[in-house]
């Protein structure tokens, strides 16, 4: 418990700095923005492409701990459809509490967590799920948006979207990295250490970035879809995970790189599908905002659960 407190504990007090520094006056609204698009469109792609390029596909990719990730995914965006049926969530906030049920934020958080927890064999693992992931609650969360916007008013963002979930940088990176990877070309010394300064910076400052951007002015307006959509992306998704995982056969030291990335909170780029197709955007900021506070205490418990003897 002490070894998993020392790692998520720092994860989280670097996210509650970055808070700090904006109320403070150091980190700017007008510097988040650009520092945001600093670390999705440069640092995380190179810490991606690095350890891919590099990686041992046959002692790292495993097919059952794929589907174990991604069936569960499947399974609690059905179940948020069913809750927010019988809850009666208005239409337009539909969308988006369904994305915010189950779209994690696997870049910034939860490679962070799998990579101060597991080091880099398991950044490398958690990378390469990470891509089928991806492309899976993206391609779900315009699905969802879409079912519950107003036709007339997306129609023309639908393409928009559908190209920048497939031009996302995170999944482009992955893509090079493997590619790079199965050529069987050495990757130069000068290019691994240009690599290893832009990444090393990836993290710490995605953390900061997150605790910079999150508000919390919001949550009181929007608490019964907020807490309902936490529930589903903190607990039933990632309990889902790790029975599948258990039913399935899978030791602890093979599956928890899943298990981190499905107990990953509401990823922020949900703000911007909110905002591109007619969802709640202002709700996707509370969702992010809550479940990043709350997945300090649920990242203890779920890691604490499976160190259990």
């Amino acid at each position: 418990m002490i070894s998993i407190l020392n790692t998520i504990a720092p994860v989280f007090l670097v996210i509650l700095v970055g808070m700090l520094v904006r109320r403070l006056g150091y980190l700017p609204g007008s510097l988040t923005s650009p520092l945001n698009r600093l670390v999705y469109y440069v640092a995380i792609p190179a810490l991606i492409f690095r350890a891919l390029a590099t990686a041992s596909f046959g002692s790292h990719f495993r097919p059952g701990l794929l589907v174990g990730t991604l069936v569960p995914v499947i399974l609690v965006f059905g179940a948020a459809m069913v809750v927010g049926r019988l809850a009666s969530f208005p239409r337009r906030e539909m969308g988006t509490f369904l994305q915010t049920s189950f779209h994690g934020n696997l870049g910034y958080i939860g490679f962070a967590v799998a990579f101060y927890l597991l080091g880099d064999e398991g950044l490398t693992r958690a990378t390469i799920l990470a891509g089928f992931v991806m492309l899976l609650q993206n391609l779900l969360a315009v699905i969802g948006l879409q079912a519950f916007a107003e036709k007339n008013k997306t129609r023309n963002r639908l393409g928009a979207s559908i190209r920048s979930v497939l031009m996302n940088p995170v999944i482009l990176s992955i893509l090079a990295g493997v590619a790079f990877n199965f050529s069987g070309l050495p990757l130069p010394v000068i290019a691994g250490r240009t690599l290893g300064i832009v990444s090393g910076m990836a993290l710490p400052l995605a953390l900061l970035v997150i605790g910079a951007s999150l508000s919390f002015d919001l949550v009181r307006t929007h608490l019964r879809l907020v807490l309902s959509a936490a529930a589903l992306k903190l607990l039933l998704l990632p309990g889902a995970g790790l029975l599948l995982f258990e039913v399935m056969g899978q030791q602890a030291n093979e599956f928890l790189p899943g298990l981190i990335l499905l107990a990953a909170p509401t990823a922020t780029v949900s703000y911007v599908m909110a905002s591109e197709l007619n969802g709640s955007p202002e709700q996707a900021t509370a969702a992010v905002s809550m479940n990043t506070l709350l997945a300090s205490l649920t990242y203890l418990f779920w890691l604490s659960v499976v160190s259990q003897p």
